[in-house]
């Protein structure tokens, strides 16, 4: 994924030029006003140029501005002496370096709440409805997630709007996971714990926020495709790498040994991320104008303004509602589930650890297919085959509940490496055709807000989600003795994992990027047969009457 940011560093330029065969005949000249004196370029007045990296070169397409005219195509790579356009040059290096480390250090939380989860249900003896109240709960400061995001968008912190919220969210996980590693009172007591977990996944939000609206805002403006795909291998990579030492470490060391290994890795971070400058990636800095005559609430609300214009637009609207309401509905078991595992099953950490780095490997082997075979495939079709295999997947713990995996020969240790992690792995490769079509709709200087107002609003959905997982634990009567009604609430869960399905029409069939691929790819003929006849020849329109069809008449 990476060498397809990356332009080389050859340059030529090559222009095609095709012109249609036109017979004199049936056509008569007009000649339009001139729009600028200057006869260097004539065609810069008439064309639109889209610029699109790939692997050996950093190439342009040209097309006119009429969309049923014929396209001068036009293969330009220019070099950094030329003087040329070389925006797509600017910092990717460094972007690549700052975006990968971030979301693979995002990833590699999972490494922590491992060992914090057995924690809690071992040491702690939480009662599973509590445990899951806990994990849901700690995710309380994500639902604030539009408030950091406006805040990045119009408060700049030493003339940069990203970085140093970076380095503010990592810092605050450092204080979080340190505390926890070296003040035993912290782990022991509930409350203690919870101010801890909810100081880090404050500190996580704001960092993600953060990265998130560099990475959309640095796509935008350095007309770079990918690079949401490139954080969320970054974050599955992480993932694999930390549920693979979170089951070796808990079998050798005690739970803070991890937390203090990952307050070195944030440290770590924390070194890089300060080191940074958002100058060298080419990104907008504040103007001293708009600084001395504003206000930082005017700021604010000028920014909560252009947020809920984007939100009103329908289509970002409506497969963010569909998103939403997807998540939300289905109530989770995981704490249930969890506590089942462990108590009843009597599962060997590493296993639970091993589960997770097959289904981290499964979704960064989604998101290669994705990036490269899937992103063709229209998005509601798409989106529809996922949900329907995430609704079949939660089947597999009823499978596994009433122990159907010992009549077909499967052990339980087998079954749950190899299936236990499939629902969540789909669940969160749900997320990236979703985050690149709101990347790609996102008004320019609103990346802040509206990426961070998505994020928000699904994290508001997962835990809507475990509340109602809670309740229907409490409803059917699961208890940390008696799981009998465990496979009742997971055929639930698969009923209400099929409700989407009603209004997945809210979802656009297709990518915009991917729609403007498709025009683009065109065939000739088809091109042909669409277009009236209009070319664009310096500042001369010659305009066909008819058709090459009609005139062979």
């Amino acid at each position: 994924m990476v060498f397809q940011l990356l332009p080389c560093k050859n340059s030529f330029i090559t222009i095609t030029s095709k012109v249609p065969r036109i017979q004199q005949s049936y056509i008569t000249p007009k000649f339009s006003s001139f729009q600028n004196k200057s006869f260097n370029n004539p065609l810069k007045s008439i064309i639109r140029k889209t610029h699109i990296l790939n692997p050996k070169t950093e190439t342009s397409t040209t097309t006119d501005s009429d969309s049923d005219s014929d396209p001068v195509q036009v293969s330009v790579s220019k070099s950094r002496d030329d003087g040329g356009d070389d925006i797509g040059l600017v910092g990717v290096k460094q972007m690549l370096v700052l975006c990968g480390l971030g979301y693979w250090v995002q990833g590699s939380r999972c490494f922590p709440w491992l060992a914090l989860n057995f924690h809690m249900a071992h040491n702690l003896n939480l009662h599973p409805s509590t445990l899951q109240l806990v994990q849901n709960s700690a995710n309380l400061p994500m639902v604030a997630k539009p408030l950091y995001g406006v805040l990045s968008d119009a408060l700049y912190i030493g003339g940069a709007h990203r970085i140093p919220y970076i380095c503010i969210g990592v810092l605050l996980q450092i204080l979080s996971w340190g505390s926890l590693a070296f003040f035993p009172v912290a782990s022991q007591a509930l409350p203690t714990l919870m101010a801890c977990v909810l100081l880090s996944n404050l500190g996580a939000s704001i960092a993600e926020v953060a990265k998130d609206a560099l990475v959309a805002e640095y796509g935008q403006k350095q007309r770079v495709v990918g690079l949401q795909s490139y954080a969320f291998m970054a974050a599955a990579g992480g993932g694999i790498l930390g549920n693979l030492l979170g089951g070796y470490f808990l079998l050798k060391s005690p739970s803070k040994t991890m937390f203090l290994i990952f307050a070195v890795l944030l440290s770590l971070q924390l070194v890089i991320s300060s080191s940074a400058k958002e100058e060298s990636l080419g990104l907008a800095q504040p103007s001293n104008g708009n600084a001395a005559g504003k206000s930082i609430s005017e700021n604010i609300k000028n920014q909560l303004s252009a947020l809920m214009i984007a939100i009103g637009e329908d289509s970002i609207s409506k497969p963010l509602t569909w998103l939403v309401a997807s998540v939300a509905m289905v109530p989770l078991l995981s704490g249930s589930i969890f506590c089942y595992q462990t108590q009843c099953l009597q599962l060997d950490p590493s296993i639970f650890g091993m589960s997770r780095v097959i289904g981290q490997l499964t979704l960064l082997s989604l998101i290669v297919a994705y990036d490269r075979y899937w992103k063709k495939v229209p998005l509601r079709k798409l989106i529809g085959v996922v949900q329907g295999l995430y609704a079949s997947s939660l089947l597999l713990d009823f499978i596994f509940v009433r122990q159907i995996n010992l009549q077909l020969g499967i052990p339980n240790e087998v079954f749950a490496l190899c299936f236990s992690g499939l629902a969540e792995t789909l669940a969160q490769f749900k997320l990236l055709p979703f985050s690149m079509l709101l990347a790609s709709l996102c008004p320019q200087g609103c990346e802040g807000s509206l990426t961070s107002f998505s994020a928000s609003a699904l994290c508001l959905s997962s835990i809507v989600s475990g509340f109602l997982g809670v309740g229907l634990a409490s409803l059917i009567g699961i208890t940390s003795g008696d799981y009998s009604s465990l496979p009742v609430g997971i055929l639930i869960q698969f009923l209400t994992a099929l409700l989407p399905f009603a209004w997945i029409h809210h979802v656009p069939m297709s990518q915009p990027a991917a729609e403007k691929e498709r025009k683009r790819g065109m065939s000739k003929r088809t091109r042909r047969n669409r277009r009236v006849g209009r070319v664009a020849l310096d500042s001369v329109f010659v305009y066909r009457r008819e058709r090459e069809s009609d005139a062979q008449r």
